[in-house]
């Protein structure tokens, strides 16, 4: 069997009793309907089911993607953190675009959330910095995501001094330590069904109020 053959063979949502999802009885907001499909995430007991991935794009328009956690979800959108010297602090601040994809394959479900990343106030930051727990607080310290390590070493000797340093000074947080909100422009929702086509409800930012509608699957 060749690989493309094996990725065929594979299931998909095969899974009997996935969640009914009618579009008509919808909430006005998409914030709303993510928080009801993430409380289902999380009844059914799915690992990480505030994980996103974030895909953004530098200023020559060179797309990146990477897994994270959800931190927040406001009237403002829906927020992570990360380093501003990040590769993806960088792409952010050269170009706010950016999605959050949801994926819940046990639920049949994935939701898009498509705006601009903002970063938010200093103190917003300090206080999402604050709140992880040490070790957390050390890889956040030693920062220098994603540049050439020359070994694991350095980097073990890095963390046991930052981890002592957060743990000397509760209050001591990474300066680029960054909090950012997605303020939506589109947020879509992606139903698989036991049988038959998906469903997909759009919603889109208006002056006002949301607007929603259905797309071809």
């Amino acid at each position: 069997m060749t690989f493309r053959e094996r990725l065929r063979a594979l299931p998909t949502f095969t899974r009997p009793g996935l969640p009914a999802f009618d579009p008509d009885a919808a909430p006005a907001t998409p914030h709303e309907l993510f928080v009801a499909w993430l409380d289902d995430a999380i009844e059914a007991g799915l690992l990480a089911a505030h994980a996103a991935t974030l895909s953004t794009a530098d200023a020559a328009g060179h797309v990146h993607a990477r897994t994270l956690l959800l931190k927040d979800l406001t009237a403002d959108g829906w927020w992570f953190a990360s380093q501003s010297t990040s590769p993806k602090g960088r792409d952010l601040a050269a170009n706010p675009h950016a999605a959050l994809t949801f994926f819940w394959p046990e639920l049949g479900r994935q939701v898009k959330v498509t705006g601009s990343a903002a970063p938010a106030g200093p103190e917003a930051s300090r206080a999402d910095f604050l709140a992880r727990p040490d070790a957390s607080r050390a890889a956040g310290l030693v920062n220098h995501q994603s540049e050439p390590l020359a070994s694991r070493q350095v980097y073990d000797r890095a963390f046991a001094e930052a981890l002592r340093a957060v743990s000397a000074d509760p209050e001591l947080a990474a300066p680029d330590w960054t909090a950012y909100v997605v303020a939506p422009t589109e947020v879509e929702f992606w139903q698989a069904p036991d049988d038959g086509p998906h469903t997909r409800l759009l919603y889109r930012a208006g002056a006002d109020a949301w607007t929603r509608g259905l797309l071809w699957p």
